[in-house]
Order: structure tokens, then sequence, then C-alpha cells
């Protein structure tokens, strides 16, 4: 409840109290008092036999191990990231994917089939969970119960409950602990507690997003055994290719700047504000463009949107953010350098790669690795590396971009996580 309340209090700061309040009824609503969705009890009453057939038909499936993706993330929701993109990459591995859905985005009753070897699952109605739970229990193939991080949602004693009935535990250590991240003033117990767990048990499996966190758990765990790295992709189809659809507003500012330099993800204290307004004020012919959402109050604190031309569009759907970021000349990520960031490896950074946009990054230790990212220690760096735009986005950059994008790919960090689950699996 602390964690809840301190969460209540930073989306007000961030949003303001009415907006806060609807969504603050649509959350309590969607996870508490549709637990006791009377429909949907009737409904399962109705239908528990036809569900039990098909739980019984999907396990029955072809494939070689389970994965049982339990956190609050969602699957429809704007941010097509991490964990969509690797359940669909997974389930193209001969794996069945178990992915759970949000109330607050996913309109689901029980389970929807997504697409070969992944199913979509409500955990909404207990009997209907514990109906799947038995199901799963009795199945003689390697399962493993599959967290984030960051879910602060699911409690130490759900991941007791499977591992204590058979499942191993897959865990991405994707970012910093940090309370900043889950919008509370401390780290949530619920992230605490599965974190100590998975340092403290060997047997469970690691898959570090970057340098500093593989570093980390190897650290604590004083062992590399059963930990890897692997950074975060990019869906190369869907940052490649492009439709003629024209975006009205990005038409007009190509008309009215003779430059565009944009950025899209999360607008939150991680961004460099002062270093945006500074680099605006400087390049008055030149668009900054800003796509995305309001992760907290930062944006509003810093009023860039006070100048010109600076333009924030707010949020922008996945499956169009390409026709967005295709008038972009210049694609760039100006992070202030701290605890959070220096831990952060950027998905944005592949797709620009894919998009093949000239790109610029703060001094972000995982962005160095890649030689198709220009690298701006500070303010006079920048202005250098736009400067020197024309000269530097050529015909070798773009196939230098192309070739680290393929390296990048989410289907490539698929594999590595199949090779992990096959090395455990092998050893057991």
């Amino acid at each position: 409840m602390k964690d809840k309340i301190s969460k209540f209090i930073n989306v007000t700061k961030r949003d303001g109290i009415i907006k806060t309040i609807k969504r603050t009824i649509t959350y309590i609503t969607a996870n508490y008092i549709n637990r006791i969705n009377i429909r949907k009890r009737i409904k399962f009453k109705i239908q528990k036999e036809k569900l039990s057939h098909e739980i019984d038909s999907i396990l029955e499936g072809k494939y070689k191990r389970i994965l049982i993706w339990r956190g609050s993330f969602g699957w429809h929701v704007p941010l097509f990231q991490r964990p969509q993109q690797i359940a669909n990459c997974l389930s193209e591995k001969n794996c069945l994917i178990l992915y759970e859905v949000t109330r607050m985005t996913d309109k689901i009753d029980f389970i929807k089939k997504e697409k070969n070897n992944l199913y979509l699952i409500d955990y909404e109605i207990s009997k209907f969970e514990k109906l799947l739970f038995e199901k799963l229990k009795q199945i003689n193939k390697p399962k493993y119960l599959q967290l984030y991080s960051t879910c602060w949602d699911v409690k130490k004693e759900e991941v007791d409950m499977y591992v204590n009935n058979g499942f191993n535990m897959l865990y991405e250590y994707i970012d910093d602990l940090n309370p900043i991240l889950a919008g509370t003033q401390e780290l949530p117990k619920n992230v605490k507690d599965i974190h100590n767990y998975v340092i403290s048990n060997q047997d469970v499996l690691v898959v570090t997003s970057a340098d500093l966190l593989y570093e980390d758990m190897v650290k604590k765990r004083g062992s590399s055994n059963n930990i890897i790295l692997s950074s975060n992709g990019v869906d190369i189809e869907h940052f490649s290719k492009f439709t003629d659809m024209k975006i009205e507003k990005m038409e007009q500012l190509k008309q009215n700047y003779e430059m565009i330099i944009g950025y899209y993800g999360a607008l939150a204290s991680w961004i460099d504000y002062e270093l945006i307004k500074k680099l605006a004020n400087h390049y008055k012919n030149i668009a900054f463009v800003f796509i995305g959402i309001k992760y907290d109050n930062s944006l509003s604190l810093s009023k860039i949107e006070d100048i010109e031309n600076i333009k924030f569009m707010g949020k922008v759907e996945y499956n169009i953010l390409p026709e967005y970021a295709k008038y972009f000349d210049i694609a760039w990520i100006p992070f202030i350098i701290n605890e959070i960031t220096l831990a952060t490896n950027p998905i944005k950074v592949f797709e620009y790669m894919a998009l093949k946009k000239y790109i610029i990054t703060s001094a972000l230790p995982e962005c160095k690795k890649y030689k198709s990212i220009n690298i701006a220690n500070n303010y006079e760096e920048f202005c250098y590396l736009i400067d020197n735009y024309n000269n530097k986005y050529n015909d070798d950059y773009c196939k230098l971009l192309e070739k680290e994008a393929k390296e990048n790919s989410w289907k490539y960090k698929a594999d590595e996580i199949i090779n992990l689950l096959e090395k455990f699996e092998n050893h057991k």
C-alpha cells in the first residue's frame, strides 16, 4: 500500500489531481472491483469445461518448453518493447508463451491466441488462474516463470508457488533498480524481495541488458553461472519499411526548418533539458521534435515547450512510429549521465539504426559500443556533430547502420536466451 500511495503522489504531481483520480478509478476498477466481476465469474462457470479442453489442446501442442510471462506491462500498450518483442521471437523458436495481460489496456476474457505458440492470459478470475496452474503443473517439459526486474506487481510468495511446483525461473535484469523508474519514493518491496531471491539462488537464470547490470549480478552472486548479457534489439522490418503516408505536422516542419532533430520515448527526469534549451536557442533553423509520453512532470517543469523550435508531439502508436521518425534528419538521445542511464541500453538506438538515421547520443556507456553512434560528451561536441551532419552522413555510414542493426535484431537476442535455456536444460 505504501508503494501505491507514493505512486499516486508522484502521478498527481505530473498529471494533476483530476486526471490522476480518473486513472486511479480505472486502475481500481480493473484490478480490484473487477476481481469480483460477476459477469466473468458466471461466464467461467458456464465455460469451465470448454476452457479446460482449450488449455489441454494448447498444452498438448508441439513445443520444447513453456514460458509463463507474469507482470503488468500488458500487450496492447503504446510502447511495444522488450517484453512483447522477446515473447514474439521466442514463440517462433519452439517455445510456448503464456503472456499475462493488463486489464487497463487488454480486453481479454481468460485466454486469447495472439499467434502460433503465443497466448495472452487474463488472470482476473482466480478460479481460472488455478485451473491453468494445475494443468501446467502436470506438463513434463521444461517450464519457466519469466519475470522482469522492473515488475512490482508480482509478489515473492507467487514466485515460491511456481518454484515449489517444478517451475524454473528466468529473470530479466533490464534496468538499474531505482525508485524513480517505479514512480515511487522507495524501491517497491516486491522488487527488492524478488531481486534478493535471484541473487541468492544461482539456479535462477538471469538475462542482463547492460554491462553494468551483468557485472553487478556476477559480483553479488560471486559467479557468472546462469547469467548472460543480452542487450535490447530491434524489429528491423518494422523500422526499415515505410509507406507513402504523409504526416501533416512533420511535413510542415520540413517546410519551415532546414533540419529535424528527433527523439522518441519517455520524457523523464533523465532527459538533459538544459542541453536541449541551449541547442534549440543556438540552432533556430532546426526543429527539435519530441515524441512520447510524459513519464513524470520533468517536461512541464523544464518549460522547453516555450521555445518556438521545440515541438512536443505527444504519444504516437508503435505501428506508425516509423512514419514519424522517417522525417528525422538526426535521431538523438540527449540524456543526463546518472545511475539510471549508466545502466541503460536504449531500445530506440537500435531502432534509429534500422531507420538509417544519423545518430547522436550523450556519453552513455552502452552506446559507446557501437561504431554507428556518434557520442557527444558536452554541448560543444553536440554542436560539432550537428554541424558535420552533411560530411558524416554518407553511403558508408548507412551501410554501418544497416550492419549494426542486423547484429542486434530481436531474433538474435531471442537466440541468446534460447542458448541459455538449452545449456541449463542439458545440465539438469
